[in-house]
C-alpha cells in the first residue's frame, strides 16, 4: 500500500469562525446566548493586561544583575587590598548567593506566571526549556516560589549567624521565628496543593493535569465535572508487545470518575495518575536497555522523553518485531507524562475497539471521543497482532481522526506501515489512519531480537524485519 504523500485536514472541521452579527440571529434567544459568550471572551482577553507586569519584572532582573556584579567587584577589591577576613568573604559570598536566589525567584515568576496566567510559551524542541515548565500550573508555581522563599530566608538567617557578634539576640530570635514561619507556610501550601485535597471516593482513582490546549488564543486546565467515563481496567497480564491467539479479552468498564484538579503534584498525585492510566506494568526509560536493539534512534527517544510532543499535540509511532521493547517505551513515555502532571490512558487495540464499540452501541460515540480530549496522551498498544474487522477499523479511524491536532497518540505495532491495509482490512481506511497519524509524528523503528527470548535461543523463530 503506498504511503500518503501529503495530508489533507479532515473536511468539515473549523477551529475558528467570525463572530456572528445580530442579523444572523433568528430570535432574541440567539442574542441572549451570544451576549454571555462575547462577554466571557472579552473578560478572558483582559489577561493580556498582565503582560507589561512581567516585562517590569524583567527590568527588576536587570537591577539584580547589576547588584550582583557590583557586590562581586567590591569583594574582589577588598581581597586584593587585603582588607577581607574570612568572615567578610563568607558574608559577601552569601550576599551573592542571596542575589542569585532572588533572581531565580524572579525568573520562575516571570516565565511560570506568564505561562500560567497569560499565554502558552511555545518552546517545543528548545534544548534549554526548563524541566518544570512542561508541567507548570498555578499550584506548581506557588509551591516552587514558596520553597525559593524558604531558601532565601535560610541564606539570610545564615548571614545573621555568621555575623553573630554584630547581631542582637532579639534579631536572631525574630529571624529564626520568621524562617520557621516560612517553612511551616511552605509545608502547608505543598500539602494543600497536593493530592491530599483530591476528592476521595471509594473505588475511583483520580487523574491529574488534563493538558492545557492552546487553541483559539487561550489555554485552560481541565477540571472535569464528574461525568461518566469509560476507564480501561489495569491489565493483570504482561502487555509488552502482547501476543494473542484470536481476540484479546477487552477490559473496559464504566466508572464514575471526576478528574482531580490540575494541582496534583508528584508523589501520590503522580502515583494516582499512573494507576488510573491502566499501564500493564511499571516501566521507566532509565530501565530500557538501549544497547540491546540492533537499530534504534536513541537521540529521538531521549527527545521524546522530554514530552514536547504532548504539548505540541504530536504522535509517536513505535514499529518493530515482538519483544523489542515497543510497549516498554510507550509505557515509559506515559509514566513520565503522568509524573509531569498529564492524564494518560493506556489500552490495547482490542480494548480501545471494545470501548468505542460500546459507546457507539449506546449512541454516544461522539460524546465518548470528546471525553477523551481530557487526556493529553492516549496509548494504543499492539496494533497488528490480529486483523480488525471493517467496523472495528472504522472505530480506530474515528479515534485517530478525532485526536488529529487535538491530542497526542502513541501507537505500537509489529507491522510496517505498508502492511496496515491488511491489519485494518481496508486500504482506504488504512491510508486515512496513516495520513492523520504520521502527519505530526515521530516514527521510531526498533529492530532486534526478541528480548524475552534472549536466554532461550529463540527456538528457531526469526523476527520479521520492519521496513
Amino acid at each position: 500500500m503506498p504511503l500518503p504523500s501529503h495530508v489533507t485536514p479532515a473536511h468539515g472541521h473549523s477551529f475558528s469562525s467570525p463572530a456572528p452579527g445580530l442579523d444572523s440571529f433568528r430570535d432574541h434567544r440567539d442574542v441572549a446566548s451570544f451576549a454571555p459568550a462575547a462577554l466571557g471572551y472579552a473578560l478572558f482577553a483582559t489577561r493580556w493586561l498582565q503582560a507589561p507586569l512581567y516585562f517590569g519584572l524583567v527590568a527588576a532582573q536587570g537591577v539584580y544583575v547589576y547588584k550582583f556584579f557590583n557586590e562581586l567587584w567590591k569583594l574582589i577589591v577588598h581581597v586584593i587590598n587585603g582588607h577581607a577576613d574570612e568572615t567578610y568573604v563568607m558574608l559577601a559570598v552569601l550576599k551573592l548567593v542571596d542575589v542569585v536566589m532572588i533572581a531565580n525567584l524572579l525568573i520562575m515568576t516571570i516565565v511560570g506566571g506568564y505561562e500560567t496566567f497569560v499565554s502558552r510559551i511555545n518552546l517545543q524542541g528548545h534544548r534549554d526549556q526548563p524541566e518544570w515548565l512542561s508541567h507548570v500550573n498555578s499550584n506548581v508555581l506557588k509551591v516552587k516560589l514558596a520553597t525559593a522563599i524558604v531558601g532565601i530566608s535560610s541564606v539570610h538567617l545564615l548571614q545573621m549567624f555568621v555575623d553573630v557578634h554584630h547581631t542582637s539576640q532579639h534579631a536572631l530570635l525574630w529571624g529564626t521565628a520568621i524562617h520557621m514561619a516560612f517553612i511551616v507556610s511552605a509545608g502547608i501550601l505543598a500539602y494543600m496543593s497536593g493530592p491530599m485535597l483530591e476528592p476521595r471516593k471509594s473505588g475511583h482513582e483520580c487523574g491529574g493535569h488534563a493538558g492545557g490546549g492552546h487553541a483559539g488564543g487561550g489555554h485552560a486546565d481541565s477540571h472535569g465535572e464528574g461525568n461518566l467515563q469509560l476507564i480501561p481496567k489495569p491489565s493483570t497480564g504482561a502487555h509488552d508487545d502482547a501476543t494473542s491467539s484470536g481476540r484479546a479479552t477487552p477490559s473496559a468498564s464504566v466508572a464514575t470518575s471526576a478528574p482531580a484538579p490540575a494541582s496534583s503534584l508528584g508523589g501520590s498525585g503522580a502515583e494516582s495518575r499512573i494507576r488510573a492510566a491502566g499501564f500493564p506494568a511499571p516501566k521507566a526509560l532509565e530501565d530500557f536497555d538501549h544497547d540491546y536493539p540492533r537499530s534504534l534512534d536513541r537521540e529521538a527517544v531521549a527527545m521524546l522523553g522530554k514530552l514536547h510532543f504532548i504539548t505540541a499535540k504530536e504522535n509517536v509511532v513505535l514499529l518493530g518485531p515482538p519483544g523489542t521493547g515497543k510497549t516498554h517505551l510507550a509505557v515509559a513515555f506515559g509514566t513520565r507524562a503522568c509524573q509531569a502532571g498529564h492524564q494518560v490512558l493506556f489500552a490495547t487495540v482490542a480494548e480501545w475497539v471494545a470501548r468505542l464499540a460500546d459507546a457507539k452501541a449506546a449512541g454516544r460515540l461522539t460524546e465518548e471521543l470528546a471525553r477523551l480530549d481530557r487526556y493529553p496522551l492516549l496509548i494504543v498498544d499492539a496494533l497488528g497482532y490480529f486483523p480488525l474487522q471493517v467496523e472495528e477499523a472504522q472505530l480506530i479511524f474515528r479515534l485517530v481522526a478525532h485526536r488529529y491536532e487535538r491530542g497526542s497518540l502513541i501507537v505500537t505495532s509489529d507491522k510496517p506501515l505498508t502492511s496496515w491495509d491488511l491489519v485494518l482490512s481496508d486500504a482506504a481506511v488504512a491510508s486515512a489512519v496513516i495520513d492523520r497519524l504520521v502527519h505530526h509524528s515521530e516514527i521510531i523503528s526498533v529492530e532486534g531480537d526478541n528480548y524475552r527470548m534472549r536466554d532461550h535461543g529463540g527456538f528457531g523463530f526469526t523476527a520479521p524485519a520492519v521496513r
